[in-house]
């Protein structure tokens, strides 16, 4: 499975990397969490809120910072 973060680096898109980590460890599942923070790659995916989360490849969230059991509902 592979988890993308869209966004530039900012603050909010940092605590959804770190809630998309702290998601897959509390699974117990082999993901890949990654970081996007190309403008034109972020708006390859249609988001123009970051940050964004994208799971193998489909965005889920734009816009807002989900929350680690969020993000756990989200990749079940």
């Amino acid at each position: 499975m592979k988890i993308e973060i869209l966004g530039t680096g900012c603050p909010k898109c940092s605590r959804l990397a770190q809630n998309a980590r702290e998601a897959v460890q509390n699974l117990g599942i082999d993901a890949e969490v990654v970081k996007v923070t190309d403008l034109n790659e972020i708006s390859d995916y249609g988001v123009m809120n970051t940050p964004g989360l994208a799971v193998n490849g489909s965005v889920k969230s734009s816009g807002k910072v989900l929350s680690t059991e969020e993000i756990i509902k989200i990749i079940r």
